[in-house]
């Protein structure tokens, strides 16, 4: 089983969405480019990436 870390970005800062609400998101971290160096550090082979705009607002 392969297990890929996920990063949703919205307005270029990556952020949880609670319960899929934009409402209430928060962010937990500014960079998304700095998140994902993290994640390779730490032994990632693939990252999910998810562009909350394209998804919500197009």
């Amino acid at each position: 089983m392969m297990i890929f870390p996920a990063i949703d970005i919205l307005d270029g800062k990556c952020v949880r969405l609670r319960q899929g609400d934009y409402d209430l998101q928060s962010v937990y971290h500014q960079d998304p480019v700095v998140m994902a160096t993290q994640w390779k550090n730490q032994g990632a082979k693939a990252l999910h990436i998810v562009d909350l705009y394209l998804t919500c607002f197009r």
